[in-house]
């Protein structure tokens, strides 16, 4: 889809149009002709870029320039915690509660937060600047506990005291410089990163540094003086496969009966040899207790490999004359079938055009399933 393309939209996504259509159309610029479904994901973060939320209008615009329906959009949009239903704050305060940060004080650290803000889980403040939530797994179990704002990690190893600090610096007006990581912005700046695009401000993903904990195998290394032998950290990566190393393959013979003398086996290899043997030779044995638990309790086999309900379906109807009728076996049951309206038009027997309504007439009368006994019979 070109940017000249036009589309008409409905009452509905067009004020968002007006605003978002020129990066739309640069977002589905980047997907192959017939693929451009593929950008519903970086389409639903440029419209928070707008409104801070995916909401109703948001859902009519990318269904309307993809061309599919809201309810598609509305499945991945419900799908993603990323994409926020409700309006959202200015900065999007998340704290890790999984395991390893809920083990190191994440919960609270949360708990902290909620009630010195007095909101909850996915709750906005009155001023509209913060909004809370705790998040399963934040990628950084190395700096537990861990604190974002808008994605980006920004207070690490935090307590309860680091982390009230940090949302007083936000609703004053303060972008504090985050522990590691790109500079503080605000989530609608955010969502823009999000939808594909580079953040406009000077230096913006230049502020902060590696923490400890990234570095400390580094570190380590140095310390004990441990380096891959001809490592040049300077030297490009390879793009292609690198050409395989002949001098490592066993060398080679023109004597096709001359076996090539083999190198003598270390202790490690034959004890590991010795270990796959007995492997396969257990997986074996289940195997075949398996095969004999399976065939255990089987009657002997007779030639009829008939399937059994093929079998009573051939005995019920044997000239197949009424397919899908079972034949009556007794009275009763044949007053019962004989009552039944054939089904037609792909609805089940007794439907309507107007629903599930019975199509016998007022002076028919049901037919009872159980006969009638005469007085001489009693």
């Amino acid at each position: 889809m070109s940017a000249k393309t036009t589309v008409d939209f409905s009452p509905a996504a067009a004020p968002l149009a007006e605003k978002l259509l020129e990066p739309a159309l640069e977002i589905l610029a980047r997907y192959p002709a017939g693929r451009e479904r593929s950008a519903l994901l970086p389409l639903l973060h440029l419209v928070q870029t707008e409104e801070g939320f995916v909401s109703p209008t948001g859902v009519a615009f990318c269904a309307e320039i993809l061309g599919i329906n809201k309810a598609q959009v509305g499945a991945v949009a419900t799908f993603y915690t990323m994409y926020k239903r409700r309006p959202t704050g200015e900065y999007l305060v998340s704290v890790c509660t999984n395991t390893l940060c809920n083990v190191l004080g994440g919960q609270e650290v949360y708990d902290q937060l909620s009630e010195h803000l007095g909101v909850g889980h996915d709750q906005t403040t009155a001023d509209g600047k913060i909004t809370l939530e705790h998040a399963e797994c934040l990628a950084a179990c190395d700096y537990a506990p861990v604190v974002t704002v808008n994605y980006d990690f920004t207070v690490d190893e935090a307590t309860p005291e680091s982390a009230v600090e940090l949302v007083e610096k936000l609703r004053q007006g303060e972008r504090p410089t985050p522990s590691r990581g790109a500079r503080i912005c605000s989530l609608k700046e955010m969502q823009f990163q999000l939808a594909g695009f580079a953040d406009p401000r000077d230096g913006a993903v230049a502020d902060g540094v590696a923490g400890a904990p990234t570095l400390r195998g580094v570190r380590l290394a140095q310390e004990h003086g441990i380096a891959v032998a001809g490592f040049d950290p300077e030297s490009p990566i390879t793009k292609t496969k690198p050409a395989r190393d002949e001098s490592a393959l066993p060398p080679k013979t023109d004597d096709a009966d001359k076996p090539v003398e083999a190198k003598p086996e270390g202790r490690i290899t034959t004890v590991a040899k010795k270990a796959a043997g007995a492997v396969k030779a257990a997986a074996g044995a289940v195997a075949d207790k398996v095969e004999e638990r399976r065939h255990a309790g089987r009657t002997t086999d007779t030639g009829d490999v008939k399937d059994p309900e093929v079998r009573a379906a051939e005995s019920r109807n044997p000239t197949a004359d009424e397919p899908g009728r079972p034949e009556a076996t007794a009275s009763a049951e044949e007053a019962g079938v004989d009552g039944n309206e054939p089904a037609g038009d792909g609805k089940p027997a007794g439907d309507s055009t107007r629903g599930i309504v019975s199509q016998r007439s007022a002076a028919q009368e049901p037919t009872s399933n159980v006969p009638s006994v005469t007085e001489e019979e009693k």
